[in-house]
């Protein structure tokens, strides 16, 4: 007999320590994992390491790790359409390192991917080509990006199976998906929690065998 993965809010969020690596999908405010973000300030972790797309808006979403002071660094594409990162990381409160969101995507692709790293030509003549290595292919220059991996990934599901299936709904799955194949561990936060053998195999994104616990989303923690 299978296992469940599926546990409470408290046990998943023994798997979290202040200082950690986390992964934290998300488009803005679309597919973002509210209830963990949410256990997190609950449980008081700080001085957190992000790897994110971008930090939604005040308020809402990864937007209120800001708001409680939670992270220390956050590696983003864009962090405009929240004003109270860009008032924290002027004054040094949050250091910020951005890479070009194509890249971001590839970066963590290839950590879950176990390969060495990704070349690309964007970011050549730049601050971005800074300090790394710039390799010469068929006579064409590259910036050799390396890889990125977190020791937890935070995921929102539309549903996820007892065993940890999961499907993402339309454009909420942006960068679930790839997150959650570049992480040491990964939660799922799930809005809906089936039985093993409900979801037909066809339509699952993320397998069983890449997430580690799934936790039953909090309508309470959606932002309007």
């Amino acid at each position: 007999m299978t296992k469940s993965k599926v546990v409470s809010l408290d046990t998943a969020m023994e798997k979290i320590k202040s200082g950690q690596c986390l992964m934290v999908p998300g488009f803005v405010n679309c597919g973002v994992p509210q209830t963990l973000i949410a256990g997190i300030i609950e449980k008081g972790y700080t001085d957190l390491d992000i790897i994110s797309n971008n930090t939604s808006v005040k308020g809402k979403g990864i937007g209120k790790l800001v708001h409680e002071n939670r992270i220390r660094h956050i590696t983003c594409s864009h962090i405009g359409n929240n004003t109270e990162t860009v008032e924290k990381v002027v004054n040094g409160e949050i250091n910020v390192t951005f890479v070009p969101q194509g890249t971001l995507c590839e970066r963590i692709r290839a950590g879950g991917a176990g390969i060495g790293g990704v070349l690309t030509p964007t970011g050549l003549g730049t601050i971005m080509q800074e300090g790394k290595q710039i390799l010469e292919v068929d006579g064409k220059a590259y910036i050799l990006e390396l890889p990125l991996r977190a020791d937890v990934a935070l995921i929102h599901a539309w549903k996820a199976d007892k065993m940890g299936n999961v499907i993402y709904h339309r454009t909420a799955r942006n960068f679930n998906q790839i997150m959650a194949s570049a992480a040491d561990y990964v939660i799922v936060e799930a809005e809906e929690i089936v039985e093993i053998g409900e979801l037909d195999p066809d339509i699952i994104v993320t397998p069983g065998c890449l997430v580690d616990m799934v936790v039953q989303a909090r309508l309470e923690d959606r932002d309007e």
